[in-house]
């Protein structure tokens, strides 16, 4: 299997399950800088321009929370997705609720920080984010409550996704005051394979594009 990605980005979640499921892969480093990711070779590949993007034989998928998903179900042994109604229906709920709540607080302070062009930014939104991102964090706390992990005693992708979105919080500073949420990012990001795949991301070199 073959990753595209560059870090800190969402590449590293699947770097992260790429070590969880041992699969075998390599990483292709795209040059974010030069605006590689928006070049027309790897607009063929990913028509968005964004990262990840993961080959798998003649298979090729983007998004974070698909890509994660497909990783566990393809090593079932894993445990990274549940196989049981309930328990992936729990898997569905919190991967849902990564992206769509407490990631997103994050992405509207990148993008009108330095993503988006200068011109079509709004720093006063930035004050409303950390608002949302804090009562995404009071929700995220309530039903982690005292277990191990989102869905109890086991590990699953739900994790990672929350996990490295708690990392991208950790980056820029802002407050975690919840006891049970700093404990679980400690555990999740102290993990070999999120420390063996952020490694990775970070000593890979640049690829070429053919």
């Amino acid at each position: 299997m073959l990753l595209y990605g560059f870090g800190p980005s969402r590449s590293t979640r699947v770097a992260w399950a790429l070590g969880e499921v041992k699969a075998d892969w390599k990483y292709y480093k795209l040059d974010a800088r030069s605006g590689e990711h928006r070049g027309e070779k790897y607009l063929a590949i990913n028509p968005g321009g964004k990262v990840p993007a993961l080959i798998d034989g003649d298979t090729a998928l983007t998004e974070s929370l698909a890509i994660i998903t497909y990783l566990g179900e393809k090593f079932p042994d894993s445990g990274l997705v549940p196989t049981d109604l309930a328990s992936r229906g729990q898997y569905l709920r919190w991967c849902s609720f990564a992206i769509s709540e407490l990631e997103q607080p994050l992405w509207t302070m990148a993008k009108h920080s330095f993503i988006l062009p200068e011109e079509r930014r709004v720093p006063e939104i930035k004050k409303t984010a950390r608002y949302e991102f804090q009562r995404a964090l009071k929700t995220l706390s309530q039903g982690l409550g005292e277990k191990e992990y989102i869905l109890g005693d086991t590990f699953t992708g739900a994790d990672i996704l929350l996990g490295h979105t708690l990392s991208w919080a950790r980056h820029i500073d802002l407050p975690m005051e919840q006891d049970n949420i700093k404990a679980y990012a400690d555990k999740l990001l102290a993990r070999p394979a999120y420390v063996q795949g952020r490694a990775r991301e970070v000593e890979a070199p640049r690829g070429e594009l053919s």
